[in-house]
């Protein structure tokens, strides 16, 4: 694939991040900051509007221990402590870039895009269960983090392991198709675009989906979209 509209520059040229996203950065309010900053006409959540969210989520929590499943940047970033993982299986939803970035991993100028699931097919990724004693506030913590545009719509999700036996619900991070930043419906060159040129505070869309790759790799996930997608990411940026 050529750069076709892609304007000049790669994934060599946009900026370093300037922030890790850490429990720190996320219990200080800095994260919110990054945003308020990036992306100024992007409306956060209120945190009494997060709350309400996770009190509604917790309510329909299913019995047995709390999980959260990781499809993206959760995976190699998770942030949150947890005590046990596993390799589970999601079905009726797949791992799409259907979110825009206007901060974080891309600008207003320049839109990245990021991991949601998105309906239809299946995901594997990895299952993290929580302590039952600290799960309140460690579940804060991400809703700190996952919560603060609103643009994802928390589900218990049935789990599989890979012999196809459930073993629980997993708390995923689904997309909101009615959210400003849902973005289900881009053609391929405009996502190979943005993933290769777009880059925020928290670094580049570049970074954010090799990162995925290497860890679904580490861990023996096949995602033949993420691999395709990286492909075409590096010979926009000439590293293909």
């Amino acid at each position: 694939m050529s750069n076709g509209s892609c304007p000049d520059g790669s994934i060599d040229d946009v900026a370093e991040p300037k922030e890790a996203l850490t429990r720190d950065l996320l219990h200080t309010g800095a994260f919110e900051q990054m945003f308020l900053k990036e992306a100024p006409t992007l409306r956060l959540l209120s945190a009494s509007e997060r709350e309400a969210s996770l009190t509604s989520t917790l309510a329909e929590r299913p019995d047995g221990p709390i999980w959260v499943f990781a499809y993206g940047s959760l995976i190699w970033n998770p942030v949150i402590a947890t005590v046990e993982r596993r390799i589970a299986r999601v079905e009726g939803w797949h791992r799409s870039f259907c979110l825009s970035a206007t901060a974080g991993r891309g600008s207003i100028a320049a839109p990245g895009l990021v991991l949601a699931l998105d309906e239809g097919g299946y995901c594997e990724g990895l299952a993290y269960r929580l302590d039952d004693t600290t799960a309140l506030a460690e579940l804060s913590i991400l809703w700190r983090r996952e919560m603060v545009a609103g643009s994802y719509l928390p589900r218990w999700l049935r789990m599989y392991d890979r012999a196809g036996s459930p073993f629980g619900f997993g708390l995923a991070f689904t997309a909101s198709p009615e959210h400003p930043s849902y973005a289900g419906n881009l053609d391929r060159e405009t996502i190979v675009c943005r993933l290769a040129t777009a880059s925020g505070g928290l670094g580049t869309a570049a970074s954010y989906l090799m990162m995925t790759r290497d860890e679904l790799r580490k861990h023996g996930i096949p995602d033949p979209e993420i691999e395709s997608l990286a492909r075409l990411v590096e010979a926009v940026s000439g590293k293909g």
